[in-house]
């Protein structure tokens, strides 16, 4: 698949086609957001292909920093990303999935939303606390990745039962 190019600014802010800006290091951002609650559940970015392949596919396809890959959402875990709409920014250098999760979680240390933590003060007296939003897991990496327990977060005994 490819993409229209980005041509004039009325186009590209105002137009009715699909023409993503991608950054200099040919990625785009990506949020995923329950499409029932809203919740946002994750950040992740996409190249040209991750974006065509969640287009054409359904399920939502990322682009790996850390591993210099694409892989497919739920490709080990089975926590698929099932794409209910995808939306582009005014500029179009972001893009907003709303997805329907298998098994509810997205997160790969096991809670359901990456964003499971928040700043207990965000202030400027702040000692840098967290609290933590989810109260157990949704589901075991261990179990679902075969990752080592020491490759996991001090709180990987949270999991639910």
């Amino acid at each position: 698949m490819q993409f229209l190019p980005q041509t004039t600014l009325f186009e590209i802010e105002e137009g009715d086609k699909l023409r993503p800006k991608f950054n200099e290091h040919d990625l785009i951002p990506c949020i995923t957001q329950d499409h029932a609650s809203g919740e946002v559940l994750m950040l992740g970015w996409m190249n040209p292909e991750a974006l065509a392949k969640t287009i054409e596919t359904g399920l939502a396809h990322y682009y790996s920093r850390s591993r210099q890959k694409l892989w497919k959402k739920g490709e080990q875990s089975g926590l698929f990303q099932h794409v209910i709409s995808l939306i582009i920014d005014d500029d179009q250098d972001a893009v907003l999935i709303k997805v329907k999760v298998d098994g509810g979680a997205s997160c790969h240390v096991g809670y359901r939303s990456c964003f499971f933590r928040q700043l207990a003060r965000p202030t400027a007296d702040t000692d840098f606390s967290l609290i933590f939003l989810e109260a157990q897991k949704t589901f075991d990496p261990v179990k679902a990745y075969g990752l080592a327990a020491s490759s996991l977060p001090s709180k990987s005994t949270r999991v639910a039962s």
